[in-house]
């Protein structure tokens, strides 16, 4: 089922307390955590990647809570209302304050929103026209248009303490964090440790665990040996060799769900590429195609997965809104080399040509492994693969719009939000056109009827009615195929045993919801 449950979001007030955590806990609770890498950022305006939106959502909270299982329910506003088409009134909740005492109030909001428009995460608030602070407790926000899915986008805001973050200033952020979320920063040592304290008198109640210890460990050989030499607890993103070899451990266990997260390769669509000489190739929907029937993904799966994986059908699951029920990536340019072959001649490149991957080698399962598979796979066809494997610290500033570097991408996305609009608007609609709007598209790709669908889905109050606009954006991408949708991971955790960990679907290794014997 689609995760159109989310229109209960929009219909009256909200007002459904979080449970508080209960009496007060044993006071020596501690984790060791091995994450695959260090946070990038702590200042959730700063960036997005995997290991910083950990660290966010313990050190910060949004207006409305995303639950474990993508469910939505309130944060730091207690209810939300339509007063009109195009504007919500959010109750926020009183008695709340900062790490540095600081009262939560409305003012917190607005700057926030505003603070996000002049950062490099307008996203968060592509559809806020406007924020005004009604009074100390009640804030107004209105869309350009209707549009049915705010509260879901907001639950991405998190709130920031404004006359803190104004006498700190951004660049310092990072050091000094300052949220009201279940934990405060101990200390960062970069690249060796990040610790966190619990915040004890934290609104949803204390947290269970007092003392939590995040150790960046990117080898997964030695994340494993980390684990089953007791120095962490819990591990990240299990090698998926590893996952008999720990199973069959006394005094462990391997904890898996499956992942949001889609790895997808994006193709650059600019007339001049910049690792290919001459016209770019990839201009050509021929060409695309002759790629998307090349890539093997069933042999990735298995020899590269460990069967780990779970080949990819669309741009996001099954689950979600604007997924097309019926329509297959795979089914529609299934694995065929000597059609991609004849593809590639009709379209003038019967010699194919060079260009240069850019990918990980600590950010996604296997990625490095991935992407030399993807290089033998290409040569089949004539595209010869120059690999520029880096570090994740390196690779999102490599990629960064307008990609002046990159002609062919593998990275990764995630919709928790339940919903393709995010994605879309973030990934396919135009540069430059709208404001908030293809901030991440770095194939520079451009069709006016996409953006079209798009802008009706942002402008609809009704989710119904949004589902079928983006369901026409999913034809037109899977037609157009400015990116190829490779496989979903799964999410493989390994703890030791007296470690309580139930996985969350938007992979948030989150302690406030753990606890230890």
């Amino acid at each position: 089922m689609k995760y159109l449950s989310h229109t209960a979001l929009r219909a009256g007030a909200v007002g459904v307390a979080i449970a508080a955590a209960g009496a007060a806990f044993a006071q020596d609770k501690s984790v060791m955590i091995g994450l695959t890498s260090d946070p990038s950022h702590l200042y959730p305006l700063a960036g997005e990647e995997l290991s910083s939106n950990i660290m966010y959502y313990h050190l910060y909270d949004p207006l409305v809570k995303r639950g474990a299982d993508l469910s939505f329910g309130p944060g730091l506003a207690e209810s939300w209302e339509n007063v009109d088409e195009i504007t919500w009134r959010f109750k926020l909740r009183q008695g709340v304050t900062f790490h540095n005492g600081n009262a939560f109030t409305a003012a917190d909001v607005v700057y926030t929103v505003n603070k996000a428009r002049e950062s490099i995460r307008p996203d968060l608030v592509a559809n806020v026209a406007s924020v005004t602070a009604v009074d100390d407790y009640t804030v107004e926000i209105k869309t350009p248009k209707p549009y049915a899915v705010l509260p879901n986008d907001l639950a991405e805001l998190l709130i920031l303490d404004e006359e803190y973050t104004t006498a700190t200033g951004d660049e310092k952020m990072d050091l000094m964090p300052m949220g009201t979320g279940p934990y405060k920063l101990g200390e960062w040592i970069k690249e060796e440790k990040l610790t966190l304290i619990a915040n004890d008198g934290y609104w949803a109640g204390e947290p269970k665990i007092k003392n939590v210890t995040f150790r960046p460990i990117t080898n997964p050989a030695t994340r494993t040996a980390a684990l089953l030499t007791g120095e962490v607890d819990v591990i990240q993103d299990l090698a998926v060799r590893d996952v008999d070899r720990v199973k069959k451990e006394d005094g462990y266990s391997v904890v898996t769900r499956p992942s949001l997260l889609n790895v997808v390769l994006a193709m650059d669509m600019r007339e001049q590429s910049p690792t290919i000489e001459g016209k770019n190739p990839m201009t050509d929907q021929r060409v695309r195609e002759a790629i998307a029937r090349a890539v093997d993904v069933n042999a990735i799966n298995k020899i590269v997965m460990n069967g780990l994986a779970t080949p990819s059908d669309q741009f996001v699951p099954s689950s979600h809104i604007g997924y097309v029920d019926g329509m297959s990536f795979r089914e529609m340019y299934p694995l065929d080399i000597e059609k991609a072959k004849a593809l590639m001649a009709d379209a003038g490149y019967p010699d194919g040509f060079t260009m240069t991957l850019d990918a990980t080698n600590n950010r996604y399962v296997n990625d490095a492994q991935i992407a030399q598979a993807l290089a033998s796979m290409l040569a089949k066809i004539g595209v010869t693969l120059e690999l520029n494997i880096m570090p994740k610290s390196n690779f999102w500033g490599h990629i960064r719009v307008p990609t002046e570097n990159s002609s062919f991408i593998m990275s990764g996305w995630d919709v928790p939000a339940g919903d393709a609009g995010s994605m879309y608007g973030a990934l396919f609609y135009t540069r430059d056109k709208k404001d908030g709007y293809g901030q991440v598209n770095r194939g520079s790709y451009s069709n006016a009827e996409m953006d079209a669908l798009v802008d009706k889905a942002d402008s609809t109050p009704d989710v119904e009615q949004r589902d079928a606009y983006l369901q026409e954006a999913t034809k037109i991408l899977m037609a157009d195929i400015p990116m190829i949708p490779v496989h979903y991971e799964q999410d493989i955790y390994a703890v030791r045993d007296g470690v309580t960990l139930v996985p969350r679907v938007d992979k948030f290794l989150w302690a406030y919801d753990m606890d230890v014997d």
